[in-house]
Parts: structure tokens; C-alpha cells; sequence
């Protein structure tokens, strides 16, 4: 009989829809907010602000259009993961609509060096990710940032990313590795190439039956991590939408053969908190399909 886990993984790997990224961090919570149609002094104090964010996070995960079959998977923010929905803890409820649970694990970024910004370290990471696995948590995904085509940079981004990956993959959880390539990079495609070469290093080393997803930025030349994606030690590929709009980033990640969508800001950027339950949930499943068709259905792109 199948585990939860072995449903989860055959999802993840072979599964059509895409991941929903609703893990907005310390950092990034206020833009989300106020994205969300909330203005600065609408809260007061961290606590007030999670709450918010937490609210907001509840209502799209119960969302009727919210399910297992166009959205394959959903990263959390560990105060999200650790709080309820429906009466279940977060991971329960979202596995119950057919969602697997993914957590994010980096605490932020370091300061830029060598054109990269790489993660900052993770104290009490195993306690962490024994604490998700207990949650029902199927696996975690951590960022750091490329900002220029530097080969020893990305090299370095590369590893630290693996070295993170093992400490999951070892704690029994599928990692997700997101070293993203910054939009405003200015040799971007240079950058790309660069990266998939280190990321087949990597993924060359690799031993047993240890597997990874990878999270990237949707290349400039299409198809350009067609390599990464077949590669046996590959689960998924996904992409993230990097400050492009919805619009651009489906058509963009459309012409990337079995890559498929992990966005936040593009899938959040029509909800309101003073839309009504049936206009927030329609202009969610609008987004939603957009998403779920852009990562299923492919085109050629244009010479």
C-alpha cells in the first residue's frame, strides 16, 4: 500500500499543474500586504503584520479553486506552517485538498560578493526539518541570488545549495534548490549557462537514491535546462516568476518544455482583502488556470 509520501512524490514528479510559492518572509511580508490592498499603518508590530499575512495565506489555501488538481504543491513560511486551517495544522489541510506541503527554510541573504548573494546560515536547521517532517511536510525549498554571469560565484551559490540539499534530503524531505538568477542581471543568459553546468556537476555527484527539485528563473532562451530536466537525479524543474507579471510569465515559461510554475507574486496579484469570498475565489481561479496552462500546455517559441 502506497505511503502518503509515495503519493506525494509520484505527484511532484509526474503530476500537471504547478507549485504555489506562499512563503513571503520577514522581508518580504510588508509588499505582500500591501499588494494585498492594505496600506502601512493597517497593523502595528510584527505580530499584527504575521496575523495579516496568516489570513491571507488561510483564505487562499480554503479557497474553493484551491486544490490538488491544478496546484500540485505549496511552499509555506515556517509561522504558516505551524499554524491552521479547517482545524488541521497547515500541512494536513493542504494535503487533504490534494496539495503537498513544502516549507521554506532560509533565513535571507548575505550581503553580495562576487556577484552573488549567497544563503545566510541556518542554525537549528534539523530540529527543523524533523519538526516538518512531523507536520507532514513533504519537502523545503531555499533561495539565494545571482546577480551577474560570475563562473566562481555561481560555483559557490551551486554548492552551498547541494551541501542544504543533502541535509534535507538526509532528514528524509525532498529539496527544492532555488538559486535564483536575478531578472536585472545584466549577462542573464550568460548566467543561465553558467548555472546549468554547475548544477550538472552537482547533480553528477550525487549517490543512492538522493533526488532534488530545482526552482529557476525562466531562462532567456527557452528550453535552456532541457538537460536538467531529464536528468535522473531531477524530480522537477519549476520556475519562478522573478518580478515578471502574470501575463509575461506564463508566456514566457510556456515555451519551456517540462518546466512548470512556482510563483507567488504573479498568481497573488489580483487578490484584494476587501474582495468578497465568491470575487476573491473567482479572481483566484483565474489566476490559477492561467498558471496550470502555461505549465502544461507548451509552444514553440519564435525563431
Amino acid at each position: 500500500m502506497p505511503t502518503d509520501r509515495d503519493v506525494m512524490m509520484a505527484q511532484m514528479v509526474s503530476g500537471a499543474g504547478f507549485i504555489a510559492a506562499l512563503d513571503q518572509s520577514g522581508g518580504s511580508t510588508p509588499g505582500a500586504l500591501k499588494a494585498y490592498g492594505y496600506a502601512d499603518g493597517d497593523w502595528s508590530g510584527d505580530e499584527a503584520m504575521y496575523d495579516l499575512i496568516h489570513q491571507m495565506r488561510v483564505r487562499i489555501v480554503t479557497a474553493p479553486s484551491f486544490s490538488g488538481k491544478k496546484v500540485l504543491g505549496a511552499i509555506l513560511f515556517e509561522r504558516t506552517m505551524d499554524g491552521e486551517a479547517d482545524g488541521l495544522s497547515l500541512p494536513a489541510a493542504l494535503w487533504k485538498r490534494g496539495v503537498v506541503p513544502f516549507l521554506k527554510i532560509d533565513k535571507g541573504l548575505e550581503d553580495e560578493a562576487d556577484g552573488v548573494q549567497m544563503m545566510k546560515p541556518m542554525p537549528g536547521l534539523d530540529a527543523l526539518l524533523a519538526r516538518a517532517k512531523g507536520l507532514g511536510v513533504f519537502g523545503t525549498k531555499e533561495r539565494s541570488v545571482v546577480k551577474a554571469a560570475s563562473r566562481t560565484g555561481i560555483a559557490a551559490i551551486v554548492k552551498q545549495q547541494f551541501e542544504v540539499g543533502e541535509q534535507v534530503n538526509a532528514a528524509g524531505l525532498m529539496p527544492i534548490l532555488e538559486p535564483e538568477i536575478s531578472l536585472k542581471a545584466p549577462d542573464r543568459a550568460a548566467a543561465e549557462a553558467i548555472m546549468t553546468e554547475e548544477i550538472a556537476k552537482e547533480l553528477d555527484k550525487l549517490s543512492g537514491d538522493r533526488r532534488v527539485m530545482l526552482k529557476l528563473t525562466i531562462p532567456v532562451e527557452p528550453d535552456t535546462y532541457a538537460a536538467l530536466i531529464g536528468h535522473h537525479r531531477v524530480a522537477r524543474v519549476v520556475a519562478l516568476s522573478g518580478g515578471y507579471s502574470r501575463d509575461e510569465a506564463c508566456r514566457e515559461l510556456a515555451k519551456d518544455h517540462g518546466m512548470i510554475a512556482s510563483f507567488s507574486r504573479a498568481l497573488l496579484e489580483e487578490l484584494r482583502h476587501d474582495q468578497d469570498d465568491a470575487a476573491f475565489d473567482k479572481v483566484l481561479g483565474t489566476a490559477i488556470d492561467a498558471i496550470y496552462t502555461a505549465s502544461v500546455t507548451k509552444v514553440v517559441a519564435e525563431a
